[in-house]
């Protein structure tokens, strides 16, 4: 990849966009597309739209969802700790001990987040999953005065925005839910080469995923696309205590999952795995055997349906500080997209006979 490709993604990383506050990644995503698309807008909803030819009547839609799980202040007790909400779905036991981020009106806020001690628990709690409502922010404020005059109920906070590179190309980071679907529809875009595009080809940084699929929904009704892939993560399976009997066998490394299942056009499916083949681009199956948790829930039953696919990027540890997925499984969805763009005709029909 080039370098300025891996900058892209490391900036996504770096900048908070908790459901309902994705604004400042939106405007990463903005300023890496708007030299090669032709055309770059954002609608009311928030969604980032990029797009090559966006005139032609035949068009496809890429979906990758830019917010990331984050808490939102929800009240301030009397000694000045912060309790919070969830936005989207912590596991809460990932939470304690960590560092947090709010994000403020005067600016960045820093805090823990705090549990009482191992040593004062009893023997019943220490035995019980801890909920959200039992942690609280600590941000080293002396009382509820001194407190509300930094945070306000419903500021947001994130964790913190950082990555680690480990072994084998991978990379540790939070949030590559689904920030790794957002560089690689916009990068997918990026490397479609022009001579060969005969279609229309709408790239979006979809917003509130993790809260209802909202941003794909209002998207995908003002671009009407005859073609919608969704680009997410997935469980990879290549780690302890997970059954693969259960969960299907998905490996870090081995290329981008390809969704089989009711959520998906099996005539688009077999395209996809053509183009992949076709190139030598590594790739892998996920049976999906109901409709998925992803953006293709609600593309594929936009306006009078879409023609959709589902894009995973194998992901370990999912919804926790430590997500952990692969460049070159990355690299590989993003060829994927490009080479199955410039191989479309556009008098094709995904129709079911």
């Amino acid at each position: 990849m080039e370098e300025t490709a891996r900058d892209f993604f490391y900036r996504l990383i770096e900048t908070p966009s908790p459901s309902g506050y994705e604004e400042r990644i939106q405007r990463v995503a903005r300023d890496y597309v708007k030299d090669f698309a032709d055309d770059v807008r954002v609608d009311v909803h928030g969604n980032v739209i990029a797009a090559r030819n966006p005139d032609s009547s035949f068009r496809v839609m890429f979906a990758g969802h830019c917010d990331q799980l984050g808490v939102t202040v929800n009240y301030v007790d009397a000694e000045g700790f912060v309790y919070i909400l969830p936005l989207g779905g912590w596991d809460p036991q990932t939470l304690v001990g960590v560092r947090v981020t709010i994000w403020t009106k005067n600016g960045p806020v820093e805090g823990v987040i705090g549990r009482k001690a191992i040593h004062l628990l009893t023997e019943e709690e220490r035995k019980r999953v801890p909920k959200i409502t039992d942690l609280w922010v600590d941000i080293g404020a002396k009382n509820k005065e001194e407190a509300e005059k930094t945070v306000r109920v419903g500021d947001c906070g994130t964790i913190p925005l950082e990555h680690r590179e480990l072994l084998n190309n991978f990379i540790s980071a939070p949030a590559t839910d689904d920030k790794s679907g957002v560089w690689v529809v916009m990068e997918a875009l990026r490397r479609i080469d022009p001579a060969k595009l005969k279609v229309g080809v709408f790239a979006v940084s979809t917003v509130q995923e993790e809260v209802g699929l909202r941003g794909a929904r209002t998207s995908a009704y003002g671009i009407d696309p005859q073609v919608g892939i969704a680009v997410d993560v997935t469980h990879a399976t290549d780690c302890p205590t997970v059954e693969k009997k259960i969960c299907g066998e998905v490996k870090l490394g081995a290329g981008p999952a390809i969704g089989k299942g009711p959520n998906m056009n099996m005539r688009l499916v077999d395209a996809l795995m053509d183009a992949a083949e076709k190139n030598e681009i590594p790739y892998q199956l996920c049976a999906e055997n109901r409709i998925t948790g992803t953006d293709a829930a609600n593309i594929q039953v936009s306006r009078a349906g879409v023609a959709t696919a589902l894009v995973s990027i194998p992901n370990r540890y999912m919804h926790t500080p430590v997500e952990v997925v692969s460049w070159d499984d990355m690299n590989a969805a993003a060829d994927l997209l490009a080479r199955y763009c410039e191989s479309l005709d556009p008098e094709i029909s995904y129709i079911p006979e």
